[in-house]
């Protein structure tokens, strides 16, 4: 059985794996916008970037596998173009924002340097780290974490007292829905199905002689922990962006906003604790997607270990190719891909915990189905060229709020069970 510091450890190094350069972003400016109904936006923010991520983290302690583990029970081919998808995005498009935000909010501000410069320089650390995996756990947890969540309270601390308690006229037509699209964009669904295998594997590396079931109850409880732990960090930021908002120009960008909390709150001081956050945040992060790329690589060939060290090659490179774009561009390319692969990732987590009696292959299947089928119009939505008119695809309830998935997976998911029931023996 594990001891206490060992699950907080774990927590600590779930938490930082997730926290990065959306999870810091984006809060402070749907607060901003959501002014009164900053609560119901929190809600819905926290249910795709907090709830549905530490359900993945559940269903990876309860797999005690990879992610091809998530499809098998669809098919082994499906697994394997869905892992393949998850991980070319990932590599693709959040690890190399890390380093985007990291240079305008950290870099930027204090030296003349090009982002060419910073995200070579970044992703050649991340490189070192992925080449070391074995101390992730250790150094994630005990060093970088704790750094993140007192620079955190920090800021958010002097930030709320610094403001009187009173909001703005919300300017989001749908908090609750907005709050999770929104959410989709801190990609830390993707984040739980990719890190939750780093997090195992670092697990079965530093602790040998311990039980599958102990190593199961040490996940569940340290994804417990740092669901509450990102609960109230986006509470604080969603909070703090609404109470400034008769401070900020209506059209702020999400780094300025930030930055301005910072400055507001701290002084010229504020920037300086701000750049060390998102530094290390954005880098725990990276490390995170690039390690979890390298593994899945190294199991399709034999755990080779050139394999991974390519991988982690091939990884950083893209990191730098992409990573000196700036964070608004990287964040519009990344809309369609989030459409389409956000849902059946939701879906696949959310089978995986639900008892197994409720998730049989044909379950898998059926509904997984449906949801790549009613997803495809938000997928098009999402890119103006091809965007279908508004009333195509009208008659799909809770298509206006891009989520034409929901109800369509949630009746399959029901008949499915019910007809498997009725089945006779």
């Amino acid at each position: 059985m594990f001891k206490k510091k060992e699950i907080l450890v774990t927590a600590f190094a779930l938490f930082s794996l997730f926290f990065g350069a959306g999870n810091l972003i984006l809060p402070p400016l749907l607060g901003f916008n959501s002014g009164n109904q900053w609560l119901i936006v929190t809600i819905g923010f926290c249910l795709s970037a907090m709830v549905i991520p530490i359900l993945g983290i559940l269903a990876h302690a309860k797999l005690q596998g990879t992610l091809m583990d998530f499809g098998k029970k669809i098919s082994p081919t499906f697994s394997l173009i869905y892992a393949f998808f998850i991980y070319a995005i990932a590599i693709a498009l959040p690890s190399p924002r890390t380093a985007s935000v990291t240079h305008e909010m950290a870099i930027q501000p204090f030296w003349d340097i090009s982002p060419w410069f910073t995200s070579s320089f970044y992703f050649g650390l991340v490189f070192v780290f992925a080449m070391n995996r074995s101390k992730i756990l250790v150094i994630l947890g005990k060093i970088l974490t704790p750094a993140i969540i007192l620079i955190l309270l920090f800021v958010i601390g002097i930030t709320i007292f610094s403001f009187p308690f009173e909001f703005g006229t919300t300017m989001i037509a749908s908090p609750f829905t907005n709050g999770i699209l929104e959410g989709y964009q801190t990609f830390d669904a993707i984040g739980a199905v990719v890190v939750g295998g780093v997090i195992i594997i670092s697990i079965n590396l530093r602790y040998t002689d311990a039980s599958y079931e102990d190593k199961k109850s040490l996940i569940r409880s340290a994804g417990w922990l740092a669901g509450l732990a990102l609960f109230l960090i986006y509470l604080g930021l969603i909070l703090s962006g609404a109470l400034a908002h008769s401070v900020f120009d209506a059209n702020t960008s999400r780094t300025a906003l930030l930055s301005g909390l910072a400055i507001n709150s701290l002084g010229s001081v504020g920037n300086l604790f701000l750049s060390i956050l998102v530094g290390i945040a954005c880098f725990t992060t990276a490390v995170g997607i690039v390690t979890g790329t390298a593994d899945f690589v190294k199991s399709r060939f034999n755990d080779s270990q050139t394999a991974y060290n390519i991988t982690a090659v091939i990884g950083s490179i893209l990191g730098v190719l992409m990573g000196q774009f700036n964070v608004g561009y990287i964040i519009a390319v990344a809309l369609p891909s989030l459409m389409f692969i956000y849902p059946i990732t939701i879906i696949l987590i959310l089978l995986n915990v639900v008892p197994d009696k409720y998730g049989s292959p044909l379950v898998f299947k059926a509904v997984t189905i449906a949801t790549i089928l009613f997803s495809i119009p938000d997928f098009l939505g999402s890119i103006s060229a091809i965007a279908p008119t508004a009333d195509t695809f009208s008659w799909i309830p809770l298509q206006e709020y891009s989520l034409g998935w929901v109800l369509p997976a949630l009746i399959v998911f029901v008949a499915t069970n019910s007809i498997s029931r009725n089945k006779p023996e």
